[in-house]
């Protein structure tokens, strides 16, 4: 039995990065309170949350006065720390392992990238700025790199198991998703996920903690 500690998880509603951690506690069972910070209250320019990640930004995971942030990192420390407890986010087997960190370090370096392109030109941009050049390059990085996972799912996960790797990927598309649905329909991004991605996305979709962890302000929207 995991021994009881106060563990509190900072977020921003809508935070990719921050969803993967959340994703993370519940796949644990790990208990956690939440904080969910204002991005434009300013609570991450504050003092206190500055003594906590001095990048001043979420997510942040304080597990028993044990402070972490960089959201591949917590959820690399959650898998370490508790592996005993709740189901594991990364395979035993070495090889599994080693995939599913090399899925994960492309959907940060090549997904993540794209991804926030797209959402700078189009969410941070008046509408009346749109650039339909940079936004019609940004959607086609985007959708190739969609398109390289796609390629690469041959099971109902990313890489055996649901873990890590799922907690990943989901929320980078989920965030284009919301942005076509509640901004700019005409990106068509839906439409053109291939088959695999959007099974597979609708497979976390059902998990049973999957709703505990749906945006706050989404949640709102769509109320």
């Amino acid at each position: 039995m995991e021994a009881v500690r106060q563990r509190t998880l900072y977020v921003g509603s809508g935070s990719p990065y921050a969803w993967r951690v959340w994703l993370a506690l519940e796949h644990k069972r790990l208990p956690y309170e939440l904080r969910v910070m204002s991005f434009s209250a300013g609570d991450l320019k504050t003092p206190a949350f500055a003594a906590l990640n001095p990048r001043c930004k979420v997510p942040v995971l304080d597990d028993g006065g044990f402070v972490m942030y960089e959201s591949a990192a917590i959820v690399d420390y959650i898998d370490d720390a508790y592996r005993d407890v709740g189901a594991p986010l990364f395979p035993t087997d070495t090889k599994a392992r080693a995939t599913a960190r090399r899925k994960i370090r492309e959907a940060d370096e090549y997904v993540a990238q794209s991804m926030e392109r797209l959402v700078d030109h189009v969410l941070f941009t008046k509408p009346d700025q749109w650039d339909a050049v940079k936004i019609a390059k940004d959607r086609e990085r985007f959708l190739a790199e969609l398109g390289f996972f796609e390629s690469e799912l041959t099971g109902d996960f990313l890489v055996g198991e649901l873990g890590a790797a799922d907690f990943t990927l989901y929320p980078l598309l989920a965030l284009p998703l919301r942005m076509e649905a509640r901004t700019k329909p005409d990106l068509a991004i839906a439409t053109a996920i291939g088959p695999r991605l959007t099974a597979w996305m609708r497979r976390i979709e059902a998990l049973p903690y999957f709703m505990a962890t749906y945006p706050p302000h989404w949640k709102a929207a769509a109320a």
